[in-house]
C-alpha cells in the first residue's frame, strides 16, 4: 500500500482558480500563493455576508489512541462524498503545527485517498500564517522587555510578567529559561518561558476575530504582566497593537486549497485542543457557511476537548449553531480502550470491544447534552470483522444515534457516500436545538467543575493553592463571565493519560489558572499537561528528507 505522502504526490491538482470558481470566487478575489493555494480577499468575504448560511456539520472523535481514529481523514472523505453526490460542500480545517509534524503525530492532512493537497506545503510553511503569529507574539515580548529596560514607566513587576515567547516547535528546553543575562545593557534579568505557537493567545485571537477591527480590539486586551500594585498591564498599554496587527494582516485571511478529488477546503488557524481551544478560525467557518450548502469542520482531539470547546467557546462567541455532529471511532481504538495491546488489535475480540466501547458511550452522552443530532461513524480497517461492526452499530442505535461505516481512507469520496447519506437523512429529520453546556453567569470555579464532572466524569475537582488565588484575582478583575478553556491530556477523559475507557468519580487536579483576555476565555491547566511539548526519543524528524529534485519524503 502506498504511503499517504506518495498518494498525495501522485495527485493531479486543479489550479486553485478552478477550485475557487466552483464557489463563485473570481480570480480577482484571490491572493495566489503559487498555483495550488490562495488566500480569500477581505473584499470577497465582505461581499457575501447577506447570503443565507449552509448547514454546519462538526466532525469529532473518541479519545485518540496509538491505534488511530482518522478524524481529519473522515472529514475530508465526507466532503469528497458530498461532491460525488453533486452537493455544494466545503471543508473547513485547521492548519497543522510544525511541532507534531517533526514529533510523534506526523502530518495533519487526512490520509489514504481522503487528503487535502498540496500535502507537504500544508504541513510545513503553507502561507506563512504560523510564522506571522509567532512573530507578533515575540514582538510583544520584545516590546515588553524593552519597556522595562528603557525606564519602566508602567511600573511592571518583573516577577509578575505573564506573557511568554513562542516557537512552533516541540522544544522542552525552552519551557523555563532565564533572560537578560550578560550585563546591564542586555535587559532586565528575569525568568521567562516559551509556549508552542499553537498555544499562544495570538493564535486564539486570530481564530476568534471577526475582522481587523475585532482583531485589534482583542490584541489591545492581552494582559502581558502586572504592575507593582497588582494591576494588569496590557498590549495596548505597551503601544504594541498596530505593529502586531501589521504582522497579522495577511494571516487573518482564510486559505483555500483542495482535496484529492478537488473539493474546496478552507484551512485557517490551528490552536491545539489539549492546551488551547482547538478550532479553525471563525472567519473561515463563517465564510464557508456563506459559500456552500454543507460545511464540514472539525475540532481537535476527542470530543471531551475539541467538541466541548467548539460548542462552549467558538459557537458561544461567534453565534454559530451546529446542525449535526459526526463522531468518529475505530474498532481498533475501542479495543485498545478495552485493554488490548496495539500488537493484538487486528484479532477479533468482542470482549475487549464491549469493555472499551464505554469510551464511545461517554462521548455520545456528552454530545447529547448539547441537543445536537449525532451520527456515529466507524472508520473502517480491513481487520474489522462483521461481528465487531454489527456490535458497534447496534450499540449506537440503541443510544439514539444514527450509524454509518466510513471507507474513505481506501476509497476516497466513494467510500464516504453511506456516511454522507446518513448525515443528509439526519439533517432532514432531526432538528438541532444547540445550547452551550453552562451559562455565562456561573463563577469560574463552577464552570471548571461543570466541564470536569459533566464532560470528563470527574467526581471532584481539586484546586492547587496557587489556582485558588488566581481564581479569586480573575473574578476580582472582572473576568468571571468568560468561558473556560480546559488544558488537559487528550489521551483520557480524565487528567491522567493512563486511564483509558471511561474513568469515573476521579479527582481532577487544576494546578494553574490564567486569563487570555484578548481571546476572551480563562485557561485552566490540569494534571501534567504542557504548553510546550517535547520531542520523543525517535521523533518523526529522523525520517523526513528531501532529494536532489526537491521531493520530500517521510513526512507522513
Amino acid at each position: 500500500m502506498k504511503s499517504d505522502i506518495e498518494i498525495a504526490q501522485e495527485a493531479v491538482m486543479a489550479p486553485i482558480t478552478e477550485i475557487a470558481a466552483k464557489l463563485g470566487i473570481e480570480q480577482e478575489d484571490l491572493e495566489l500563493y503559487g498555483k495550488y493555494k490562495a488566500k480569500i480577499s477581505d473584499e470577497y468575504i465582505g461581499s457575501i455576508q447577506d447570503r443565507p448560511n449552509g448547514k454546519l456539520i462538526l466532525m469529532t472523535a473518541i479519545n485518540p489512541t496509538p491505534a488511530g481514529e482518522g478524524k481529519t481523514t473522515t472529514t475530508v472523505g465526507l466532503g469528497q462524498a458530498f461532491g460525488k453526490m453533486g452537493k455544494r460542500a466545503v471543508i473547513a480545517l485547521r492548519e497543522p503545527s510544525l511541532g507534531p509534524c517533526f514529533g510523534i503525530k506526523g502530518g495533519a492532512a487526512g490520509g489514504g485517498y481522503a487528503q487535502v493537497v498540496p500535502m507537504e506545503e500544508l504541513n510545513l510553511h503553507f502561507t506563512g500564517d504560523f510564522h506571522a503569529i509567532t512573530s507578533a507574539n515575540n514582538l510583544l515580548a520584545a516590546l515588553l522587555d524593552n519597556h522595562m529596560q528603557q525606564g519602566n514607566v508602567l511600573h511592571i513587576d518583573p516577577r509578575q510578567v505573564v506573557w511568554k515567547r513562542c516557537l512552533d516547535m516541540n522544544d522542552r528546553a525552552l519551557r523555563n529559561i532565564v533572560i537578560g543575562m550578560g550585563g546591564k545593557t542586555e535587559g532586565v534579568v528575569r525568568e521567562d518561558h516559551f509556549v508552542i505557537t499553537v498555544a499562544s493567545e495570538i493564535m486564539a485571537i486570530l481564530c476568534l476575530a471577526e475582522d481587523m477591527k475585532d482583531l485589534k480590539e482583542r490584541l489591545a486586551k492581552i494582559i502581558v504582566a502586572y504592575n507593582d500594585q497588582g494591576e494588569p498591564v496590557t498590549a495596548g498599554d505597551l503601544q504594541a497593537v498596530g505593529a502586531m496587527a501589521a504582522l497579522l494582516k495577511d494571516a487573518l485571511k482564510p486559505n483555500l486549497i483542495q482535496t484529492l478529488e478537488h473539493t474546496p477546503a478552507i484551512v485557517h488557524g490551528g490552536p491545539f485542543a489539549n492546551i488551547a481551544h482547538g478550532c479553525n478560525s471563525v472567519r473561515a467557518t463563517k465564510a464557508a457557511l456563506k459559500m456552500a450548502d454543507y460545511v464540514i469542520t472539525e475540532a481537535g482531539f476527542g470530543a471531551d476537548l475539541g467538541a466541548e470547546k467548539f460548542f462552549d467557546i467558538k459557537c458561544r462567541m461567534a453565534g454559530l449553531k451546529p446542525d449535526a455532529v459526526v463522531l468518529v471511532a475505530t474498532i481498533r481504538a475501542l479495543k485498545y480502550n478495552g485493554g488490548i495491546p496495539k500488537a493484538e488489535l487486528s484479532k477479533e475480540n468482542l470482549d475487549a470491544l464491549k469493555k472499551g466501547i464505554v469510551n464511545l458511550e461517554k462521548h455520545i452522552e456528552n454530545l447529547h447534552k448539547y441537543d445536537v443530532p449525532v451520527v456515529v461513524t466507524l472508520n473502517s480497517f480491513v481487520t474489522d470483522t462483521d461481528a465487531e461492526r454489527e456490535f458497534v452499530k447496534s450499540f449506537c442505535e440503541e443510544r439514539g444515534c444514527e450509524f454509518a461505516l466510513s471507507e474513505v481512507w481506501e476509497k476516497g469520496g466513494e467510500g464516504g457516500i453511506a456516511l454522507a447519506e446518513k448525515v443528509l437523512e439526519t439533517l432532514e429529520k432531526k432538528e438541532s436545538h444547540f445550547h452551550p453546556l453552562y451559562p455565562d453567569e456561573l463563577s469560574l470555579r463552577e464552570k471548571i467543575e461543570c466541564v470536569a464532572k459533566e464532560i470528563y466524569g470527574a467526581g471532584s475537582v481539586k484546586f492547587a493553592p496557587a489556582a485558588v488565588k488566581q481564581l479569586a484575582k480573575l473574578e476580582q478583575l472582572g473576568f468571571g463571565n468568560m468561558p473556560v478553556c480546559m488544558a488537559k491530556t487528550q489521551y483520557s477523559l480524565s487528567d491522567d493519560a493512563s486511564l483509558l475507557g471511561r474513568p469515573e468519580g476521579f479527582e481532577m487536579n487544576v494546578r494553574e489558572i490564567y486569563v487570555s483576555a484578548g481571546a476572551g476565555f480563562v485557561v485552566a491547566l490540569t494534571g501534567t499537561v504542557m504548553t510546550m511539548p517535547g520531542l520523543s526519543k525517535n521523533p518523526a524528524a529522523y525520517q523526513i528528507d528531501v532529494n536532489e529534485e526537491g521531493k520530500i519524503t517521510g513526512l507522513f
